[in-house]
């Protein structure tokens, strides 16, 4: 059996509805599905992206929730992606997900990065909180940043804080 394993320089990760679909279609020419329900992404997506006269490859994974290490969701099938990106970052959507805390929802993530490999556990990430166009996200970002050194913050939908995250990935 052969398996298929993506090479991108940097992968996208987290739980459904985060802004991982929008964020490559802001910042590549992909155009994945789109639309304001969990699972959209069936399938990963690659978008080749440029900012300052350097290109790379950015790919939206489908989204992870508790369990996916053990074959929940959509799972195993999608975690190994991971393993061949040079950097994650860790998209964070500020209502949480399924009553999950922002908080919480970012030590599930990495718990289940680190179940299905301990080497990914080590991978440079970028922890990156999107949709500060809302109303929720300045204090949850307040919240965030005293436990989490270098957190960014974007809106996928404005454009604000994008740039910033871009330079950081180039």
């Amino acid at each position: 059996d052969m398996e298929l394993k993506l090479l991108a320089d940097v992968g996208l990760v987290g739980y459904p509805n985060a802004g991982k679909s929008s964020f490559v279609s802001r910042v590549s020419n992909a155009r994945p599905k789109i639309a304001n329900y969990p699972f959209t992404t069936l399938s990963p997506n690659l978008g080749g992206a440029y900012h300052k006269h350097v290109s790379f490859v950015v790919a939206d994974l489908p989204g992870l929730i508790e369990g996916a290490a053990d074959g929940k969701g959509l799972g195993v099938k999608f975690l190994k992606h991971t393993e061949r990106c040079r950097l994650l970052i860790h998209l964070i959507d500020p209502a949480g997900y399924m009553g999950e805390s922002p908080e919480a929802g970012i030590k599930t993530i990495e718990k289940e990065l680190k179940k299905f490999s301990p080497k990914l556990a080590t991978k440079h990430k970028l922890l990156v909180l999107n949709k500060m166009d809302l109303p929720e996200s300045a204090e949850v970002l307040k919240t965030l940043k005293k436990k989490h050194k270098g957190l960014l913050a974007i809106s996928v939908a404005t454009g604000d804080g994008v740039d910033a995250l871009l330079d950081k990935i180039i």
